[in-house]
């Protein structure tokens, strides 16, 4: 690969393992993995993997996500859930502040715009 051309690809870039705060987790003991590809100018991308789990977000960035694998419901504060399946493309705007929850160990490829 060129540095002008990056693949969205696990084997990239080292993991990183982490969990969310203690005190936003809602339920389970989520462990998450991330595979940052680009980190610069206020860019992010790269893959996340979580285990099952639920705890609460809040979103001050624009994230453009797609699902690879797995099964996620994104409960927005006064909204409906959204359940999030294999395929599915989604963007979430700044302010967006809920709960997210993993039904099955769910990966998804992400582009943050800080």
């Amino acid at each position: 690969m060129s540095d002008t051309l990056v693949r969205l690809d696990r084997s990239a870039a080292p993991s990183e393992t982490a969990r969310p705060d203690p005190a936003k987790v809602v339920k389970g003991d989520p462990v998450h993995t991330t595979w940052n590809l680009e980190d610069r100018d206020g860019l992010y991308c790269g893959l996340w993997q979580s285990t099952p789990g639920a705890w609460r977000v809040t979103y001050e960035e624009w994230e453009y996500v797609h699902i690879l694998e797995g099964i996620s419901i994104l409960h927005e504060d006064n909204h409906p859930p959204v359940t999030l399946r294999a395929g599915d493309s989604f963007v979430i705007r700044p302010g967006f502040k809920g709960v997210w929850e993993v039904v099955e160990t769910t990966l998804k490829d992400y582009v943050i715009r800080a």
